[in-house]
Order: C-alpha cells, then sequence, then structure tokens
C-alpha cells in the first residue's frame, strides 16, 4: 500500500515532461503570501516564457468582488525544494487587466528605480538579514517557552547550543537547505537573541534580485512550518519586556563604496539617508516604534546616527569597511516585516538618485 509520502515524492520525470510550476504573490495585507499550481507543458528557465496568470484579488483584500480578476506576470524562477525535480516556483507580481501595477504591487517601482542608468552603473549589492520568531500554533506563544511563562533571560541563547536554549533547529536547517536547493543566494543562519528566534541571511544580492529572492525564502519558511505545524511570525517586537525584537538589517554598497576611496561615499550616503529619516522610517515597516526603543541594540525611532561597529545606531559601518577605507554599511532600522522591494529600492533612490 502506498503511503502519503510515497506520493508526495513522486518523481514525475519518470513518466512524464510536464512540470508544476507554484506561482507565489504577495496578497493584500502586505505580508501575506499567497500561491497556487499549474501545469505546464515542460521544463521552463525563463519568467518572460512563462504564461501570465489571474487570481480572484476580492478574496486577498487586492480588488472588489465586481471586479476582482488581478493578473500574475511571472518575474524571478526558483527550482521547487517541495516537489523537485524540473518543478518550479515562481515569484510574480500583480496588475490590473488593464496593465497597471495595483497598490500592493510594491515591485514595479523597484523594478522602475533599478533600472534607472545611475543605479544600474552603480550595482547596488544587499545583503538582507531577516530575523523571525518561531511561535507554537495553539496560544501564539514562542515555541520552547512555558506555556503563559517565560524562559530564562538573554544571553544563553543568541547562536547558542543545546536543548535548553536552542528551539526549532530543525525548522531551520531545512529551510537552509532548501533555499540552497532553490538557488536562493541564503549566505548563513543563527539562532537570535530571545529564546524561539532565528535569523536567515540572503545575498549579497544586486537590485531587483534582492526582493525576490528574500520574499521567495519567506515562502519557503512558511511552507516548512506549515508542515511542522508551527507558527511563523515576522512581527518586529512579538514579546513586550526586556526581549530582543526582530529585525531586516540590510548592508548595501555601491560599486563606488566597494572602489579605493569608498568610505567618503559611504558618508555621503548616510549623510542622506539621516536627512530622509523619517521618509524611510515610515515605510520600513509596521510595528516598528514598537521595536526601535533605543534599548536592546537599536537606536531610538525618532533619532538618526551612525557609528563604526555600534549595533545601537541607526547605521552601523563595520570596522573591517573602516580599515580599508571602503566596503559596505548595515542600515538596522528596517523592521522583520518590511517589504524589500520597498527598502531596497528606496535606499538606493536616497543615496544615488536623491539630490538634497
Amino acid at each position: 500500500m502506498s503511503l502519503l509520502t510515497d506520493l508526495v515524492n513522486l518523481n514525475l520525470s519518470d513518466c512524464t515532461d510536464k512540470i508544476i510550476a507554484e506561482y507565489i504573490w504577495i496578497g493584500g495585507s502586505g505580508m501575506d503570501l499567497r500561491s497556487k499550481a499549474r501545469t505546464l507543458s515542460g521544463p521552463v528557465s525563463d519568467p518572460s516564457k512563462l504564461p501570465k496568470w489571474n487570481y480572484d484579488g476580492s478574496s486577498t483584500g487586492q480588488a472588489p468582488g465586481e471586479d476582482s480578476e488581478v493578473i500574475l506576470y511571472p518575474q524571478a524562477i526558483f527550482k521547487d525544494p517541495f516537489r523537485r525535480g524540473n518543478n518550479i516556483l515562481v515569484m510574480c507580481d500583480a496588475y490590473t487587466p488593464a496593465g497597471e501595477p495595483i497598490p500592493t504591487n510594491k515591485r514595479c517601482n523597484a523594478a522602475k528605480i533599478f533600472s534607472h542608468p545611475d543605479v544600474a552603473a552603480e550595482e547596488p549589492w544587499y545583503g538582507i538579514e531577516q530575523e523571525y520568531t518561531l511561535l507554537q500554533k495553539d496560544v501564539k506563544w514562542p515555541i520552547g517557552w512555558p506555556l503563559g511563562g517565560y524562559p530564562g533571560p538573554q544571553g544563553p541563547y543568541y547562536c547558542g547550543v543545546g536543548v535548553d536554549k536552542a528551539y526549532g533547529r530543525d525548522i531551520v536547517d531545512s529551510h537552509y537547505k532548501a533555499c540552497l536547493y532553490a538557488g536562493i543566494n541564503i549566505s548563513g543562519i543563527n539562532g537570535e537573541v530571545m529564546p524561539g528566534q532565528w535569523e536567515f541571511q540572503v545575498g549579497p544580492a544586486v537590485g531587483i534580485s534582492a526582493g525576490d529572492e528574500l520574499w521567495v525564502a519567506r515562502y519557503i519558511l512558511e511552507r516548512i512550518t506549515e508542515i511542522a505545524g508551527v507558527v511563523l511570525s515576522f512581527d518586529p517586537k512579538p514579546i513586550q519586556g526586556d526581549w530582543n525584537g526582530a529585525g531586516a538589517h540590510t548592508n548595501y554598497s555601491t560599486k563606488s563604496m566597494r572602489s579605493d576611496g569608498g568610505y567618503e561615499v559611504i558618508k555621503k550616503a548616510i549623510e542622506k539617508l539621516g536627512l530622509r529619516h523619517k521618509e524611510h522610517i515610515a515605510a520600513y515597516g509596521e510595528g516598528n516604534e514598537r521595536r526601535l526603543t533605543g534599548r536592546h541594540e537599536t537606536a531610538d525611532i525618532n533619532t538618526f546616527l551612525w557609528g563604526v561597529a555600534n549595533r545601537g545606531a541607526s547605521i552601523r559601518v563595520g570596522r573591517d569597511t573602516e580599515k580599508a577605507g571602503k566596503g559596505y554599511f548595515e542600515d538596522r532600522r528596517p523592521a522583520s516585516n518590511m517589504d524589500p522591494y520597498v527598502v531596497t529600492s528606496m535606499i538606493a533612490e536616497t543615496t544615488i538618485l536623491w539630490k538634497p
């Protein structure tokens, strides 16, 4: 008798050239990932060769019921670590039938910024540190925490090892390997300061691909936690009190910053970011004010400051960058629930295109 797992793991290439493409898009809240699958006649590696598709936008908070059709435009292809074989994950963005990006489509504007000749010439690189919290399904309390109670204070959990310090490592490792399989440039993982909280890093990725890769990495993590029966939270401050929040620190450099004399370029870029601090904070994630308190390795949300090796600053410059006189810097302000299309393109627009 066949087991369900046997059927789930069927290798379709043994009997057909057809593949399954899982189309992924972002729903109306700006953080809810949606997906549905379709059969294609054979392997596809170029998004432009994929058919557009549609969905019921009235069921995702993105269109009225009397005119509910929203069109999906395939934008990036990844290998599917769940179905494997030649099957694929497809990151899409969403448009009206007339071809206009819907309001929640943040990718379209980001792509325009990254395709600007001045931005493209600078080859902006990103490394995004995505923090997240794993919660027990029925009580929405971090895994490893006693029900209704608290573990010992922070200290032993960051990059910790052991049954009383690291909770959910099987999920985290599964995600790491699944992202590598998919072709996402995931560069590492680690346990975070609050128990039940973890981080993965995507990058270096160039331009719009940083947003595509982070969104698909989030999708894969949602699917893995679904299998594990654990709730995934990107809340920037999941537990109030003396516990670290969750951010999405965004490391950034341009060709000029990576070249000789780049440190002066970095300082000018940071100055421009400071002048637009309020605009950036407004776009850096919902509920970020609960996280950016000036405590727990953050700057206060109303204060912009930068420093070398300062984790309490808005912008941190690494010792290696200071010593080499070139390199990258880290914007520590984005919340864990930020939209990477918005944050990466906004940093590029402010530092490269914006004239104070």
